[in-house]
């Protein structure tokens, strides 16, 4: 049995959009410059349809990836979790002890992961250390800088 894939209604919404895209934008597209580039003869040595044939390899493999992902998501609605611990969709606030600074994530599925948006997988780290921890915990999070201690300040599930 394949084992499913942990999603946010947000995160299975940008992979439907991306599917959706790419299928009606990107392979038409392609198989345009593909047709095109066949018109300029001799397809041994034509760059133009190469590009355009490895361009449609990578489309058809993100198409099938994407259509895996969808068919095992195990889609979780952070908003109607009631949990005082930290689980997956927690919005979690922690106060970094050594430089006083705070931190805002939120727990994701791995395809949506964006540390720039503060979004980080389940499968990460400092995910897999704060799960099941509380709010006034106190967490040691080994990174590669080495090990940094956490307060949680606030667990937020919207």
């Amino acid at each position: 049995m394949a084992q499913t894939i942990p999603m946010t209604p947000e995160g299975r919404q940008r992979l439907q959009d991306e599917l959706k895209h790419l299928m009606r934008v990107e392979r038409p597209r392609v198989v345009e410059d593909i047709a095109v580039a066949r018109d300029h003869g001799d397809l041994s040595e034509n760059a133009e349809y190469d590009a355009a044939k490895e361009r449609q390899g990578f489309i058809e493999g993100r198409i099938a990836e994407i259509n895996d992902k969808l068919a095992r998501a195990h889609v979780i609605n952070p908003a109607e979790i009631e949990s005082e611990k930290i689980v997956f969709g927690a919005k979690v606030t922690l106060f970094d002890t050594d430089n006083g600074n705070e931190v805002t994530y939120q727990i994701v599925g791995e395809e949506e992961a964006d540390i720039k948006k503060g979004l980080i997988s389940i499968n990460s780290p400092v995910a897999k250390a704060l799960i099941g921890h509380r709010v006034d915990d106190e967490v040691q999070i080994k990174v590669p800088s080495g090990i940094r201690v956490y307060e949680i300040i606030n667990i937020l599930y919207e």
